[in-house]
């Protein structure tokens, strides 16, 4: 098993941001050539997702989650910190990908990335990464 931990700095309250070469790196520095990378955000207001890294569906991935989970919604969780709109669409994005690697390559699709989605920034985050795989 190997495993990486690395920091995330976001500037907004919703942030996308594509970390598939950091993945790919740790892949990398890892030495394995075969396995499964788990990529977890230990965080219960931000999520992992794979996706296109498009301007524009990313754009629309942002407005759907507004859309659907408002900032400024009833929610009853907003009487201990003001932010149970990104604690809900945590819970509708999940907090963690697993992807198999071949070769010392991640084996995503081609039009395939890992993001980080932030979702009550700007903050400083931590993600970890675990692998277990052969040489």
């Amino acid at each position: 098993m190997f495993r990486k931990v690395f920091d995330i700095k976001t500037n907004n309250r919703i942030e996308i941001k594509d970390i598939t070469q950091g993945i790919q790196l740790i892949v990398e520095q890892s030495h394995y050539n075969n396995g499964i990378v788990i990529i977890y955000s230990r965080h219960s207001t931000s999520g992992i997702v794979i996706n296109e890294n498009e301007p524009g569906l990313l754009k629309d991935f942002k407005l759907a989650l507004e859309g659907l989970i408002p900032y400024n919604g009833n929610y009853n969780h907003n009487c201990i910190d003001n932010n149970a709109d990104s604690h809900i669409r945590s819970f509708f994005i999940g907090s963690s990908e697993t992807i198999p690697f071949y070769k010392g390559k991640l084996d995503v699709g081609t039009w395939q990335s890992i993001f980080f989605v932030e979702l009550d920034g700007p903050r400083s985050r931590k993600v970890t990464v675990t692998l277990i795989g052969q040489e």
